[in-house]
């Protein structure tokens, strides 16, 4: 079986022709993010530019389809990406004989990129050592707060940076483990750095307190279902001396695409196709995912329509009969309800 650290890929995909399968998995989101994007780059440098998606989630995937895809011969190019997107990291049985079956006798003109957001020592099996046989396992596991500040440095290093110990260590605190802040906080970084190395006190400066709150992880807690880290931000917001109003035009675009989203689900239409037409970037596709198994379209829309209820409120307009609830309070009831379906009461 061969595993190849996430760090090592791009170096690995440089120096060899691709290989007939590729497994990418692991909780850190960014990391498999980068990951797939790099094999999929690859194909394109070595003339690869036909590619297939299939999302394999819910009770009932479909394997044939797949299966048949392997078979199939590309339309417009000798060889071809297909992708499977496998959030759970779980194909069961029938999935496993099908990746296992590929593995047994890999198609010329396909190049496999299997990508999972779940994934533990207790995922491998059969089917995922079969495809390591024959190509690359790469695993993203969890960053570990000891390990940060090296991930850190080594993402400086690659954007042409320079960071002290201290200016490092300071930005991991600030960031508290979320690769994707972190990256995002690296890149302005190269934005406004002076070619000098940074210091604490560049990095304090360059880098806002707001980076741990800000209105784009506040709703991606949300959509991950996780509560506790909304109500967290959203004190940590209003203690910052952020309004209401600045937060909502956010909020308020994310519940429509999801209500948008909902919309196409329910009448079994084609939901890769929504993505792209709201312009939702891979790496928030597997988070809408998950929260719209939580919620049905009804309350999707009934999302969107509170967080207009609290735009009056946080304006001062409420509707006639209704109580002036604060708005941040209002704001959390809605988000908490998007995390978590247990806390819809809160809504009435």
């Amino acid at each position: 079986m061969s595993e190849l650290r996430p760090d090592r890929l791009a170096a690995q995909l440089a120096a060899e022709p691709l290989r007939p399968a590729y497994l990418v998995a692991g909780p850190e989101a960014l990391v498999v993010l980068e990951a797939a994007d790099a094999i999929r780059a690859a194909a394109r440098e070595q003339g690869i530019g036909d590619r297939e998606v299939f999302d394999i989630e819910g009770r009932d995937p479909d394997w044939d389809s797949l299966s048949a895809a392997f078979n199939a011969p590309g339309l417009f190019a000798t060889r071809r990406v297909v992708e499977v997107r496998m959030p759970t990291g779980k194909p069961g049985k029938e999935g496993a004989e099908v990746f296992t079956e590929f593995a047994a006798n890999p198609p010329p003109d396909v190049v496999l990129l299997v990508t999972c957001a779940d994934w533990s020592r207790q995922h491998g099996g059969k089917w995922s050592e079969a495809l390591g046989r024959i190509g690359h396992q790469v695993i993203a596991w969890p960053i570990k707060p000891h390990e940060l500040p090296d991930w850190i440095e080594r993402r400086l290093r690659a954007r042409g940076l320079r960071a002290d110990r201290d200016a490092v260590q300071a930005l991991a605190e600030r960031v508290e483990g979320n690769l994707l802040a972190a990256a995002q906080e690296i890149d302005k970084l190269a934005l406004l750095a002076d070619g000098n190395t940074i210091d604490l006190a560049r990095m304090q400066a360059l880098v806002s307190d707001s980076a741990r709150y800000d209105v784009f992880r506040l709703v991606d807690a949300a959509m991950n279902g996780e509560g506790a880290q909304v109500s967290r931000m959203l004190h940590g917001l209003r203690s910052e001396g952020e309004a209401v109003p600045a937060l909502l035009g956010m909020v308020c675009m994310e519940l429509q695409r999801a209500a948008a989203l909902s919309r196409v689900q329910a009448r079994g239409g084609n939901l890769n196709a929504e993505f792209k037409a709201q312009r939702i970037w891979d790496s928030k596709q597997a988070a809408y995912t998950r929260a719209l198994q939580r919620h049905d379209a009804a309350r999707w829309e009934r999302f969107a329509a509170e967080a207009g209820r609290v735009d009056r409120i946080a304006k001062g307009r409420p509707r006639w009969g209704q109580d002036p609830m604060d708005a941040w309070i209002a704001l959390e009831r809605v988000l908490l309800a998007v995390a978590n379906p247990k806390a819809m009461r809160l809504l009435g």
